[in-house]
């Protein structure tokens, strides 16, 4: 089993050990993040947050603001970071890569946060899909993408990528899915998308304090259970 959690931290700006205290709540094995650091100290910041829960960064640069973070003695095969195209006017996007071995199978964990611009979305979304195909199909790894879409699941961007992967949740619910925001969430924004060949146990929430949820950060974290057989 594999637990892959999703989590935008709006870089730090609110209680972080409310936000420590959340994520050790989900026991993840691998954790993609949003609005990590990217300025003064970031990859010390960054390195900070992850021991303070226990994991440790694997991937992920400065630009984008998204890093993968996974759990000691899980094994490392390649990590990568990539720059989306750049739009003049809108903010830098990035895609952070790590492949990792989890209970013998190796699996390309991609980190994502897409534009609130329709048009940039879409066609970051295909340029991520686009890179996560290529490094998975050179270690024969299967495809996991966890992210901030800025976006709900009947717009274009959200039935791309829930064409080409399962949208976790769907398959297999745990409470109500809702992500945003964090204190009274109204939408679904934030997901976990896996390969086909991959089984969704279970797919929800934090089994968190409400008051450490609220205070963490303006998202809520989405965490998904993964059967893998090697």
């Amino acid at each position: 089993m594999a637990r892959v959690a999703t989590y935008n931290v709006r870089g730090l700006r609110d209680s972080v050990p409310a936000l420590v205290r959340v994520i050790e709540s989900m026991r993840a094995d691998i954790l993609c993040l949003q609005e990590v650091p990217r300025f003064l100290n970031w990859r010390g910041r960054r390195r900070e947050l992850a021991e303070a829960c226990g994991l440790r960064v694997v991937a992920g640069g400065r630009l984008g603001g998204v890093a993968v973070l996974a759990r000691p003695g899980i094994e490392v095969l390649a990590a990568e970071h990539h720059r989306l195209k750049v739009f003049v006017g809108l903010e830098v996007r990035g895609l952070a890569v790590a492949v990792l071995r989890v209970e013998g199978v190796p699996l390309a964990i991609g980190s994502i946060h897409l534009d609130l611009h329709g048009a940039a979305r879409l066609r970051h979304a295909y340029e991520a899909m686009t890179l996560m195909e290529r490094t998975a199909a050179a270690y024969g790894a299967a495809i996991v993408i966890g992210g901030d879409l800025n976006e709900q699941e009947t717009e274009p961007t959200w039935r791309y990528l829930a064409g080409r992967l399962t949208d976790c949740r769907p398959a297999a619910p745990r409470g109500d899915g809702l992500t945003f925001p964090a204190r009274q969430p109204r939408e679904r924004i934030d997901a976990v998308f896996a390969a086909p060949e991959l089984t969704v146990v279970s797919c929800g929430g934090a089994d968190a304090a409400a008051a450490d949820l609220a205070a963490a950060t303006d998202h809520l974290p989405v965490l998904a259970e993964l059967l893998v057989r090697p």
